[in-house]
Formats: C-alpha cells, structure tokens, sequence
C-alpha cells in the first residue's frame, strides 16, 4: 500500500489542487461567478421549484429532478460528510474547513458543468430511459471513446473501494459500537438489502433516496445547529481559527500549516461533493428535463448543500464544542499517539455528546448509517453504468451485480486502515480524466447556459407585461 499512499499524497499535494482551482476559476469567470451573481435564479430554479405544484402527467422517461438530487446526494454525503470532515481538521488543521468552502465555492460551477454537459450527450438505454455521464460526453462530445472506457474503469474500482468497502465498513463499525452487532450478520443483511434495491434500477433508487436524504439531512443538521446555537459564543473564534490556520505561512506550532490545509481541505471537499470527478452527473442525466442548463442548477444546489450546509455543520460542531484543540492535537499528531477517539466519526460525536449525552452518538450513529447507505446505493447504480459503458455483454453486469454485495460483506469484517489510500487514488484518476474532458467541453456548456439564462429572462419579461 506504499505505492497507492505515495500516488495519492502526489496526485493530492499538488497537481490535483491546481487543476481543481484552474477549472473551478474557468467554469466561474466564464459563467461570470454565476453561483454568486445568479443566486436567486438558481435557488428559484432548485429549492423554489419544490413549492410549485407539478401539473404534468405525462409518462416519464427518468426521474424527477428531485429524484436525481437525491441519488446524487446519497452518493455524495455520505462518511467524508461525518468522518471526513473531522479527520481533515485533525491532520490539516481549522484551516482545512477554509478550503472546503473555496472548493466549493468554485466547484459549485464546475458541477453545474457537469450536470449541462451530461443532460446535454445523454442517451436512451435499452429499457427507454435517460442514462449518461462523462462516459456520453466524453465519447460523444470530444469523441474519444477510448478514453471514455478508461473513465468507466476508474468508475468501477472507485464504487467499490470508497463506494463500497468505505461505506460498508462504517455501516458495520457503527453498529457494532451503537448495539454490539455481528459485523459479519449486518455486511450480510446490508448485501441482500442492497442488491434488492440496486435490483430495481434507477427508479427505485430515487423514489428511496428522495425519502431517506431528506430525512437523515434533517435529522444530522438539526442536532448540529442545536449544538452549535448552544456553543454560540465559541462560534467567532471558530472562524478565526478557520481563517487564521488557512493562511498560516509556516507550520504553526510546529504542524499546521497552509499546505497541510490546502490538501486535506480541497481533498475532504471535493470527497464531499465529487464537483470535479464526474460520478453525479451519472444520476443527472437520468432527470426527466428538456434543458440541459435546467439541471445544472441542481449541480450548484447539490455542491452547495452537500459541502456548505452538511460539512459547515460538521466542522462547527467539532471547532465549538470543545472536544478538539488544534495546539493538543499537534502535539498527539507528531507523537503518533492521537487517540481513536479524536478521528473520524468518533470526534464528530463526541461534539454531539456535549449537548446531547448518548443520544448524540446515537445521532451520529444513525446518521452515518444513513448517509453510508445511501451512498451505497449511488455507488453501485454507478459502478453498474461504468459497466455497461465497458461492454454491451449482460454477463458482465450480472457480475458486478454479484461483485458488488460480496464486496459490501468484506468492507464490513475487514481492517479498511489503507482504504482510504485507494479513494483517494481512484478519486485521483477520475479527476485526471473528467477535468480536461470539463475544460474542452466549456464552451457548449457555457453556450447551452447563456441560451437557457436567455429563455428566463424573456419568460420574466412576458409575465411582467401580462401583470
């Protein structure tokens, strides 16, 4: 595992941060910072289109934008939103939460790119229905589909090391911990339930996610509010910190330093969204929607929630609950005797249990088995799509289909210490694939936003008259 550490550590200290920013800065200045300056089109076009009434019956050919959302999100916000958060503050510092704005900030465009692009080169599959991704808009938009095949392969092994054996794992963990579960009968129920959901294709998957991400958002950004609002006079010196180790121009205290930050920071965020890595899109092209700059509005929504909203929560609860102190930790860091309890999910409850005694593990507990389930389940539709765009053979998806469960049984009995080494490799690759395929496709992307944004305005301007 030296290899993939030493991949991952190069990949992420240096040439992945610059491509991030390059194509997060090219996607905003050539939108003209629309996720800033056309906020209220986009909040109209996203969370304002939940309050109208639809009214069309016609039948569908995918799911409903709301639908897409969800599978995005559960696929997205999932352990990197809980653990992720809390172990990119202990190794990079406050100021990693800095740079996961910033990688939001801009990653809010580039995921709108995505979603245009996708919606833009989909196809219809064998069944009728929407399917597409980098893998359409890679082979038909720069018309490279070997290229698009090698995205797919990377697709793959991603789903099934941090979509499936990550995930598993702190599905088994934490109930092990919460009621002293059988990992090996829970990796087993969690495989059936998984299979059978997976069974039923994209349609199931949405109607379900667009039950459970509501549900389990609620529940983890309403005992972190409660925690926060309680701690509230913590709350300015959190963002001080926040700032303050972002820009630090040396290791402060002997650790923390800008670079550590900027790493883990843009790292954990991009972990959080995938803006940049191509993987939601999948669950994008599946929306039932004429525009295809419709649906990237749903792309800055998802990047905002799943990062700004989620993750902000996450990190305040961590910053002003008293459980973490950047100075003891630095000291436990450099002496390789930080505790398991001040890594991951454990320090994110320990945060929740200053307010909330048990019952805030227990919040977390059943939150990241939510978020870890749902994530599950975008990762296998995933996985089954980077097949399909492999070979047109069935056996090969009814492989998968088989690899996938047995998979999840493993991640729940097995020690996954270098798991993350492999997600941060294969997030890696896929990023070195999907973010130049982003940049030579800008121009459509930016053409098909102008015309939709053209469309909006003359709407506006007729009803204005009609009034």
């Amino acid at each position: 595992m030296a290899f993939f550490k030493a991949l991952g550590d190069w990949l992420w200290g240096g040439p992945l941060l610059v491509a991030f920013l390059v194509v997060g800065l090219w996607y905003s200045f050539g939108s003209g910072f629309f996720q800033i300056f056309g906020l209220p089109i986009w909040w109209r076009s996203t969370v304002g289109s939940l309050f109208r009434r639809n009214t069309d019956r016609r039948e569908r050919r995918g799911v409903t934008q709301f639908q897409a959302l969800s599978t995005a999100l559960a696929a997205t916000i999932g352990t990197g939103s809980i653990a992720g958060v809390a172990t990119a503050i202990v190794y990079g510092g406050p100021g990693a939460v800095f740079w996961m704005w910033m990688s939001a900030l801009l990653g809010m465009m580039t995921g709108c790119g995505e979603k245009i692009l996708a919606v833009r080169h989909r196809e219809k599959g064998p069944d009728g229905r929407w399917r597409g991704g980098p893998m359409e808009y890679i082979a038909k938009g720069l018309r490279l589909p070997g290229l698009a095949k090698v995205f797919a392969l990377f697709c793959i092994a991603e789903t099934l090391a941090g979509g499936n054996l990550a995930q598993a794992n702190s599905i088994a963990t934490a109930l092990s911990a919460a009621v002293g579960a059988n990992p090996v009968v829970v990796g087993v129920v969690l495989a059936v339930v998984t299979a059978v959901v997976l069974a039923g294709g994209i349609k199931r998957i949405g109607k379900l996610c667009e039950l459970l991400v509501p549900a389990m958002a609620l529940l983890f950004v309403g005992g972190g509010l409660a925690v926060i609002a309680v701690n509230w006079r913590a709350v300015p010196a959190a963002f001080q910190h926040i700032v303050n180790y972002a820009f630090a121009p040396r290791a402060v205290a002997g650790g923390y330093a800008m670079g550590t930050a900027l790493r883990y920071g843009v790292a954990r965020g991009v972990f959080t969204n995938e803006a940049g890595l191509g993987m939601s899109a999948i669950a994008h092209a599946c929306a039932d929607v004429e525009e295809p700059a419709e649906q990237g509005m749903w792309g800055i929504f998802e990047v905002f929630f799943a990062t700004v909203i989620i993750c902000t929560v996450t990190a305040l609860v961590i910053l002003t609950s008293g459980v973490y102190d950047p100075v003891q930790a630095l000291v436990l860091l450099e002496a390789g005797t930080l505790p398991d309890g001040m890594l991951g999910a454990p320090l994110t409850a320990a945060g929740f249990g200053t307010l909330f005694g048990e019952a805030g593990e227990w919040i977390v507990s059943v939150s990241l088995i939510l978020f870890a389930f749902t994530s599950l389940l975008g990762s296998g539709y995933y996985g089954r799509r980077g097949v399909e765009s492999l070979t047109n053979f069935r056996w090969a998806r009814g492989v998968y289909q088989l690899v996938f469960p047995v998979c999840i049984i493993l991640g729940a009995v097995s020690d996954l210490t270098a798991v993350w080494q492999l997600v941060d490799v294969f997030n890696g690759l896929l990023a070195v694939v999907n973010l130049p395929a982003l940049l030579l496709l800008s121009p459509e992307a930016f053409h098909l936003l102008r015309i939709w944004l053209q469309g909006q305005k003359n709407k506006r301007e007729i009803c204005a008259k009609d009034t």
